[in-house]
C-alpha cells in the first residue's frame, strides 16, 4: 500500500466503557425506539438520556464542583510539575472531575513523595506501578 500511513502511537481514550443491567421490558422499549428511528442505536439513546439528566441537574453539579474544589475536565500531572512541588516542599491533594492523567515520566517514588491524596470522579490514567504506589491515597 504505497502512501498509506498508520499511527502506531497509542491514543488516550476519550471515554470509559461502563456496563449496566436493564430489565427486558426497558431494553425492549429502547430497541423499539431504535427501530423506529428515534436513535441510531442503544448507545445513542443511553448517552442522550444521561446527558439530559446531567443537564437537568446542572445547577446542583456546578455547586458541588465549586464546593468540593474539583478540577473540571482533563488534568495532567507530569514529572516536571511534581518535581516542582517536591522542591517547594508541597504535597498535592488532587481532586478531578473528568480525567486525571499521571504521565509516564512520573516514577512511583516521585508520585508517593508529592501526592498526598487523589480523588477522581471519572477516570484515572496512570501506569500500574504508580497506581500501586498511590493505592492507599486513592479514594
Amino acid at each position: 500500500m504505497a502512501g498509506a500511513t498508520r499511527d502506531l502511537r497509542p491514543k488516550a481514550a476519550d471515554s470509559e466503557k461502563i456496563t449496566i443491567n436493564l430489565g427486558y421490558v426497558d431494553l425492549g422499549h429502547i430497541d423499539l425506539l431504535v427501530r423506529e428511528g428515534f436513535y441510531s442505536n442503544r448507545t445513542d439513546l443511553i448517552r442522550t438520556a444521561i446527558r439530559n439528566q446531567l443537564e437537568r441537574h446542572g445547577d446542583a453539579i456546578q455547586q458541588s464542583v465549586a464546593r468540593h474544589r474539583l478540577d473540571l475536565g482533563l488534568r495532567r500531572f507530569d514529572r516536571r510539575e511534581l518535581e516542582a512541588a517536591r522542591m517547594a516542599g508541597e504535597m498535592l491533594h488532587i481532586q478531578v472531575l473528568g480525567l486525571a492523567v499521571i504521565a509516564d515520566d512520573v516514577t512511583p517514588e516521585l508520585a508517593r513523595e508529592t501526592i498526598a491524596s487523589l480523588h477522581v470522579l471519572g477516570a484515572l490514567q496512570a501506569g500500574a506501578a504508580v497506581k500501586a504506589a498511590l493505592s492507599d491515597r486513592i479514594r
